[in-house]
């Protein structure tokens, strides 16, 4: 932990400035805390017990502590911060708290689904808005794991994100235009911030007006011999959907490519994404309605949500436009 009350009741903060060694106690609990100042990691303080603190559960790694000390010193330039900021009326510490309303939660380690879902429902049901900010052990690589899936924003100009903080390069890392292969491989494109530059502006960046990127993805050749192998695989995602097939009268594996096309498609999560609040299904039915008239299918151009959006638009209004020429005619 970087915060803590010195003896005469001020709140001393590591990420600011290192106090003379003398009794500190935890700003959550009012128990003893020790000022750790080693070779090995960032100054730090540390309880002498933790069986009555509810707010601390473990040991704080290196990256968490200087994480945390690195986003202080860049967003205090240019915003009010606190850190380690104790909402009794949640039961929980935010990492960073942004002009009173905005939690930064940096997470390093693996949490559960579960945990997760409940801290961050906390945050929204206080009128709190939670960024969740990924350190190493979590970054996106080839696929998106059930966590990670838990851990994706939506905006219409950047679609599905994630962000990421990296300490070595002293960055945080937005990963955007997030999409999965019916194989469950990822794409996504990727942007930086140093944090050197402006940490809120760069936060603020998925909604705010922007040109509207795209990128190509070329499509999967032999999808049903690649598709026959996940079923002699058994991979339960291939045979629920060849049951489901099936059923239709149809087999996954005597399908053509174009049967499979766009095979680039929005990640989906069984039980939703609690970090999303706004509806996905109109999202959905545009994506899917716009590659319905595309006739090249070896390659998929990916958009954000915007945009297919419009072309939705477009299309209902040239709909209308035909239908009204026909009343007029008749």
């Amino acid at each position: 932990m970087l915060a803590a009350f010195d003896e005469q009741g001020n709140l001393i903060n590591l990420a600011e400035t290192i106090p003379l060694k003398q009794r500190f106690t935890c700003p959550a609990c009012g128990e003893a805390v020790r000022l750790r100042n080693g070779s090995v990691m960032r100054p730090h303080f540390a309880h002498v017990s933790l069986q009555n603190c509810r707010f601390y559960s473990e040991n704080e790694s290196a990256e968490h502590l200087s994480l945390k000390a690195e986003l202080y010193t860049a967003l205090s330039r240019t915003e009010q911060v606190a850190v380690e900021q104790v909402l009794p009326q949640l039961g929980q510490i935010a990492d960073l708290l942004v002009n009173e309303k905005l939690a930064l939660e940096v997470q390093c380690s693996r949490l559960s689904e579960d945990r997760l879902r409940e801290r961050t429902q906390a945050y929204q049901n206080n009128g709190f808005q939670v960024l969740w900010l990924l350190g190493k052990k979590l970054w996106l690589t080839k696929r998106l794991s059930s966590l990670q899936k838990q851990l994706l924003y939506f905006s219409q100009n950047m679609g599905f994100h994630l962000w990421e903080l990296d300490l070595d390069r002293h960055c945080l890392r937005l990963k955007y235009l997030i999409y999965e292969d019916i194989f469950g491989k990822v794409h996504y494109q990727t942007k930086t911030c140093s944090f050197a530059a402006n940490i809120m502006n760069f936060l603020r960046l998925p909604y705010r007006r922007q040109n509207l990127l795209s990128y190509q993805v070329k499509q999967h050749q032999q999808v049903g011999l690649a598709v026959q192998k996940q079923l002699m695989a058994g991979n339960p995602r291939w045979l629920r959907r060849q049951e489901l097939a099936y059923s239709q009268g149809r087999s996954l594996i005597v399908q053509s490519d174009a049967d499979f096309f766009p095979q680039v498609r929005p990640p989906e999560a069984k039980d939703g994404f609690c970090q999303i609040q706004t509806s996905l299904e109109p999202f959905c039915a545009a994506f899917f309605r716009y590659y319905q008239h595309q006739e090249n299918k070896t390659v998929q151009t990916l958009y954000p949500p915007a945009f297919y959006d419009k072309m939705r638009s477009n299309h209902i209004i040239s709909r209308k436009e035909k239908n009204t020429g026909r009343t007029a005619e008749s």
